[in-house]
């Protein structure tokens, strides 16, 4: 048998849907498009059916292809919402919800939350440099789920200084219309801009089973710090991303001068 050299880091099941993946996220399998014969991948990867069968069910678990009876195996025309790095959102108008729901580049997909808790916590150490405070000490936690189409798409929480959150709907224990930056505004600490720091690692188990992820799905991982005027830090977010459902696109300026 020749020797493959992916074999040695990943089991060929993930090999096929790795690059069968790569091909729809890249365009070259378009929505609707049929995909090769199980017969044509057997051949092509030298590997028995049931890999192949293993393979294309992970591809279906994480809704990019779907079987179509006594036809084949089809690409769906499910792509990942892109996120536009260069966008904060905006505080919005009374009584309107917040962007995130209503987001229009997210095309056909209908965004809802859920509250999962509220209170004061110790703050994680990346939580307390942003704020200037020592690790553990008090800020105010916001934990919320976000979904798409009711599939859960990110876990989100957000941190507060108690001094500006404490007695204020920051720390109330119900969703927020139109959101924290509206409640930020009306407090007189407008968001100015916010700065990500964003990465990619494994889900932990209470992100893997809250995001219903599929096998060893990596998820990103936003810090976001949002700050006002004079340059004061005003809310921490940390943002988990299921990987299968994003991609982040970046507007970069040139910088023409001399």
């Amino acid at each position: 048998m020749t020797d493959n050299p992916g074999d040695r880091v990943r089991d060929r099941q993930q090999q096929i849907a790795s690059d069968l993946r790569a091909l729809i996220l890249s365009g070259d399998l378009e929505p609707g498009h049929q995909l090769p014969a199980t017969a044509a991948l057997v051949k092509q990867y030298g590997v028995t059916n049931q890999t192949v069968q293993r393979a294309l069910r992970i591809l279906k678990e994480e809704g990019f292809i779907e079987g179509q009876a006594g036809r084949g195996v089809f690409s769906t025309s499910r792509r990942p919402y892109v996120v536009r790095a260069s966008h904060y959102s905006r505080p919005t108008s009374p009584g309107k919800p917040y962007p995130w729901i209503t987001d229009p580049y997210r095309r056909d997909r209908r965004g809802s939350s859920q509250l999962l808790s509220v209170g004061e916590r110790p703050a994680p150490a990346q939580v307390a440099a942003a704020f200037g405070i020592a690790t553990g000490d008090p800020v105010v936690m916001r934990h919320q789920l976000l979904l798409l189409n009711d599939e859960p798409a990110e876990l989100v929480w957000l941190y507060f200084p108690v001094e500006l959150a404490r007695g204020t709907p920051l720390a109330a224990p119900h969703r927020i219309q139109g959101g924290t930056p509206a409640i930020l505004t009306g407090l007189g600490l407008p968001p100015r801009h916010a700065v990500d720091q964003v990465g990619t690692r494994l889900a932990t188990v209470e992100e893997f089973i809250a995001l219903r992820l599929p096998t060893n799905m990596p998820v990103l991982r936003q810090l976001r710090v949002a700050y006002t005027d004079g340059e004061r830090p005003i809310e921490v977010a940390v943002i988990i991303k299921a990987g299968h459902q994003y991609e982040i696109q970046y507007t970069l300026p040139c910088d023409n001068d001399e």
